[in-house]
């Protein structure tokens, strides 16, 4: 079955104690098939900071698979409050440091490796 980036979305407002598990499982699935399907289909931004780590993500996705991203992540806004995605104080340097730029430009902060998957 096929996830949609709407899909996801809305499971990680629905559990979001497990958000990464759905969000690194569309990435596996996007990376497999490079389904632009996957991704046409707006979010519905009813949470800032999933909203923007997830338009950022698609954009950071379409741009390794070489395709240009849906319009609706570029009316995605960035988060009000910087967001240090791994929460941990001692790695907020190296999250400003390593952050890809489609990250930044929405004050998420995440590890250089973020969406490296095994």
């Amino acid at each position: 079955m096929k996830t949609t980036i709407r899909n996801v979305h809305q499971q990680m407002i629905n559990d979001p104690e497990w958000w990464s598990l759905y969000l690194m499982d569309f990435v596996d699935e996007f990376r497999s098939f490079h389904d632009l399907g996957l991704v046409n289909e707006p979010i519905l931004a009813n949470d800032e900071r999933f909203a923007a780590l997830l338009a950022s993500t698609v954009e950071y996705l379409c741009d390794e698979a070489n395709v240009v991203a849906p319009a609706w992540t570029a009316r995605t806004p960035a988060c009000q409050q910087p967001w240090f995605v791994a929460g941990v104080e001692s790695l907020k340097p190296i999250g400003l440091a390593e952050s890809p730029l489609r990250f930044r430009i929405r004050k998420i902060f995440v590890l250089g490796n973020f969406l490296a998957r095994v």
